[in-house]
C-alpha cells in the first residue's frame, strides 16, 4: 500500500461538510483541491520513474533461452547472434547431434526427413543449420533453438539448382560446420534431408571409429562385405557419398574435416568444372587412408538410391533390412518428391503433424 494512502485527512475530523456554509464549503474544498495539486508534480515524478524501471529492468527479468514472450523483432534479434556453440548445447543429447543444411527451398524436404527421424524418436538431438534468414525464423518460430544461422548467410535461391555456383557454395560450408561441432567435442550424424528414415540407424555405429560413412556406388555388394574404404575407381578415387556422414570428436575425424576443405579450396567451382563437395570428401579420404579410421556402412541397411530406386529385385530380396534411403541419383525436386511418392516415402502430405515444425504452408 502506498504512503500516499497513509497520509493524514485534508480537512479536521471535527468540521463535517454538512456544518459549513455554502461559502466556507466551496472555500474548503478550494483549498483540498490546491494541497493535492501541490503533491502533483511528486506524484508525477514517482509515476515517470516507476515507468523506466518497469521498462528497462523486466525485460531482462525474462530467460535468456527464451524468446517466446518476446515480439517478432526481438526473437529475430536473438536468432541472428545465436551461435553454433550456443545450439550445440541446447540441442544435443547424450553428447550427439544430428544435422543437416538447409535453405528455404528444401524447407518440405526438411519437414519429411524430420517425421521419419521422429518415428525413430532421434528428432530432439536435430540441429538445423540454417543457409538463409527465412529458413532460420522459420524453424525456430515452429521449434525454437533448433535452427541456427553460421555468417555469411547465403542467397537462398542461389543454391537450387545442382552444378550451380550456388549449390557449390552451399555445400562447400559443410565440412567447416561439422568441424566446428567435433572441434566443440560432440558426436555429430550429417544428413541431406532428401532422405527418410525407416530405422535407427545408430545400433549400425558399431566400434569406435573416427567416421561412418555410406557408398555412393549402385552395383550390388555381398551382405557381409568389408567396412573398410573402398579401393579408388577410375578416377583415381573411392566413391563415397557425402550425403551421411557420422563423426566422433576425434582427432582423425578433424583431420580428415581439415583435409576436406582443403581439397575444396584447390577445387573450386569454375564454369569449365562444375564442381561439388563429394569429390573433394573423397579425395580427402583418398589422402589420409591409414591416418583415419573409416568404416563403411552396411549397403542393405544404407543403400544408394541408384541402387534402392533402380534395382526392384534387389530391393525386393533385401526387404525390412534397409535403414536410411536417399533419393540421389536423380535432379530436381519436383521428381525427387514424385519418386518418394510413388514409393510411399513422401510424408508431409498426410502426416505433417508428426514432424516438430507441423504443416508448412
Amino acid at each position: 500500500m502506498s504512503a500516499f494512502l497513509h497520509q493524514r485527512p485534508l480537512y479536521s475530523p471535527s468540521l463535517e461538510s454538512h456544518d459549513l456554509s455554502p461559502r466556507s464549503r466551496q472555500n474548503h474544498q478550494k483549498t483540498a483541491a490546491a494541497a493535492i495539486l501541490s503533491r502533483g508534480p511528486a506524484l508525477l515524478l514517482v509515476l515517470v520513474s516507476l515507468l523506466i524501471i518497469v521498462g528497462v529492468v523486466f525485460p531482462y527479468g525474462q530467460s535468456t533461452n527464451s524468446v517466446i514472450s518476446f515480439g517478432p523483432r526481438s526473437s529475430e534479434s536473438k536468432w541472428r547472434s545465436y551461435t553454433l556453440s550456443d545450439a550445440a548445447a541446447y540441442v544435443a543429447k547424450n553428447n550427439t547431434l544430428i544435422v543437416c543444411a538447409v535453405s528455404e527451398a528444401y524447407l518440405t524436404f526438411l519437414n519429411n526427413w524430420l517425421i521419419s527421424i521422429a518415428r525413430q524418436k532421434h528428432h530432439d538431438k536435430v540441429l538445423v543449420i540454417a543457409e538463409d534468414y527465412a529458413t532460420l525464423y522459420k524453424v525456430n518460430e515452429r521449434w525454437p533453438g533448433h535452427a541456427v544461422l553460421v555468417p555469411p548467410a547465403l542467397e537462398a535461391a542461389a543454391a537450387h539448382k545442382f552444378g550451380s555456383q550456388g549449390f557449390f557454395n552451399f555445400t562447400a560450408r559443410r565440412p567447416r560446420h561439422l568441424l566446428q561441432i567435433v572441434e566443440l567435442g560432440y558426436n555429430v550424424m550429417y544428413n541431406d534431408v532428401d532422405m527418410v528414415w525407416l530405422a535407427d540407424p545408430f545400433p549400425y555405429l558399431e566400434g569406435e571409429h573416427d567416421v561412418y560413412f555410406m557408398d555412393d556406388m549402385a552395383y550390388v555388394k555381398p551382405l557381409n562385405h568389408s567396412h573398410g574404404l573402398p579401393p579408388p575407381g577410375k578416377k583415381g578415387r573411392p566413391y563415397i557419398c557425402s550425403c551421411l556422414i557420422y563423426l566422433r570428436p576425434t582427432s582423425g575425424a578433424k583431420l580428415l574435416m581439415k583435409k576436406w576443405i582443403d581439397e575444396l579450396q584447390e577445387q573450386p567451382w569454375s564454369r569449365a568444372k562444375k564442381a561439388n563437395d563429394q569429390p573433394a570428401f573423397n579425395w580427402a579420404l583418398n589422402k589420409t587412408a591409414g591416418q583415419v579410421d573409416v568404416y563403411l556402412l552396411p549397403q542393405n541397411a544404407f543403400p544408394t538410391g541408384g541402387l534402392y530406386f533402380r534395382n526392384k529385385t534387389w530391393a525386393r530380396e533385401t526387404k525390412g533390412m534397409h535403414v536410411i534411403i536417399h533419393n540421389n541419383y536423380i535432379i530436381g525436386f519436383e521428381k525427387k518428391t514424385q519418386r518418394f511418392r510413388d514409393y510411399g516415402l513422401w510424408l508431409v502430405d498426410e502426416h505433417a503433424s508428426e514432424s516438430p515444425l507441423g504443416r508448412l504452408e
